[in-house]
């Protein structure tokens, strides 16, 4: 259940420093396979930490062999000093790997490069290098599950899953738990597969899987600076499957980590999914669930059990989406609350002491339909990311 399940793929997790508590802070996935296909997706902030301006040039080669990650630091808002450490952290990967695999014989634009952290700080570079080492010597076909814990951060455990296909698997690894919101994939993932796929086929399938999955993720509303979701092929299985397969695993193996950060969302006592169906277009579902998913209102009421629908109506109200505010259902949990826009059945009915939560919006305005997933905000999401620096 990790990025190693895939033919072709090493990986290593191992405590450099990094971290004030000790823990696992740096985390390398190599491909050894006969392929080094890769595609990218990226975070649509403006504000882009060093890693990723690196990484989406390094995709654009359409070649990586290793991906060498951080946590501890997002090398974030460091100016030119803070790129040219991702540039070292990445000619020193390359060396380092090709001294003891003469195969590979990559170079600085094979190696992708992912941090995680407190924005604004500088890496501990004497540190960070020596961790890549250590990482490189510990390289296994079992070191999935310890890259995955090196990239958590408030992470509560570590995130891995499998989809398999006939004959091929795909498998993958990520980290997050706050700063979740849209803007491509809301986190750090490391995504591998063993089937045959070029560039262009991996990107298609990666974009499609994102777009349905953690672009859907909506937390708390904020995007991070450092969002990168990679895909690498290594071809090992020998088996070249459909576009149309390879994109239904890739979305299966997202949609399972996108429902496993949602669940470990910082604070998080509920986990809520928002079903939007009846509109004019998917992009009006999305943008309604989204609005919901983003009011403090709304998550609150959540927080405190109170299945308060009118708040839910009020985001609705809010958006751009064709409706008409006298036609619009809303039921939570099964129970529909509120119907043509009015008060409907009794509020008590509506029992949210569970985990889950299930909020259903029908517009009656088309056929269209989305899911946006968040949870609640807790005391504990305020006193964590209020002490979160220190």
């Amino acid at each position: 259940m990790s990025v190693t399940t895939p033919r072709g793929f090493r990986a290593a997790g191992v405590a450099a420093g990094l971290k004030a508590s000790g823990g696992a802070d740096v985390a390398l996935v190599v491909n050894d396979g006969p392929d080094a296909g890769v595609a990218g997706v990226f975070t649509t902030n403006r504000v882009k930490a060093a890693p990723v301006r690196w990484s989406q040039q390094v995709v654009q080669g359409g070649v990586v062999r290793a991906v060498v990650l951080n946590s501890g630091g997002a090398n974030a808002c460091t100016g030119p000093a803070g790129f040219q450490d991702t540039h070292a952290t990445a000619e020193h990967t390359a060396s380092a790997l090709s001294a003891v695999s003469p195969r590979l014989l990559l170079g600085a634009g094979e190696v992708a490069v992912c941090s995680t952290g407190l924005i604004g700080e500088r890496l501990p570079m004497p540190k960070l290098l020596p961790g890549v080492r250590s990482a490189i010597r510990g390289l296994s076909r079992d070191g999935g599950l310890a890259a995955a814990e090196a990239i958590m951060t408030t992470d509560t455990r570590p995130k891995t899953t499998v989809a398999r296909g006939s004959g091929w698997t795909v498998g993958g690894m990520a980290k997050g738990s706050g700063m979740l919101a849209p803007g491509m994939a809301t986190m750090l993932c490391v995504l591998t597969t063993d089937a045959v796929a070029g560039p262009a086929t991996l990107d298609d399938a990666l974009r499609a899987a994102t777009r349905v999955t953690f672009d859907r993720v909506d937390s708390d509303g904020c995007m991070s600076t450092n969002d990168t979701v990679l895909l690498l092929s290594s071809g090992a299985s020998g088996i070249e499957p459909t576009p149309a397969e390879l994109a239904a695993a890739v979305t299966a193996a997202c949609h399972d980590l996108a429902q496993q950060l949602i669940a470990d969302a910082e604070g998080a006592t509920k986990q809520v999914a928002i079903d939007v169906v009846g509109a004019a277009s998917e992009d009006d579902a999305v943008e309604v669930g989204r609005s919901v998913a983003r009011s403090n209102l709304v998550k609150t009421a959540l927080f405190g059990n109170d299945p308060n629908w009118g708040r839910i109506l009020a985001s609705v109200g809010t958006t751009a989406a064709a409706f008409e505010p006298d036609e619009v259902d809303v039921a939570v949990n099964g129970v529909w609350l509120c119907r043509g826009g009015a008060a409907a059945e009794d509020r008590s009915k509506a029992d949210l002491t569970g985990r889950d939560v299930t909020i259903r919006i029908d517009l009656h305005a088309g056929d269209s339909t989305a899911t946006i997933w968040t949870n609640d905000l807790s005391h504990a999401y305020v006193h964590e990311n209020s002490a979160y620096s220190t």
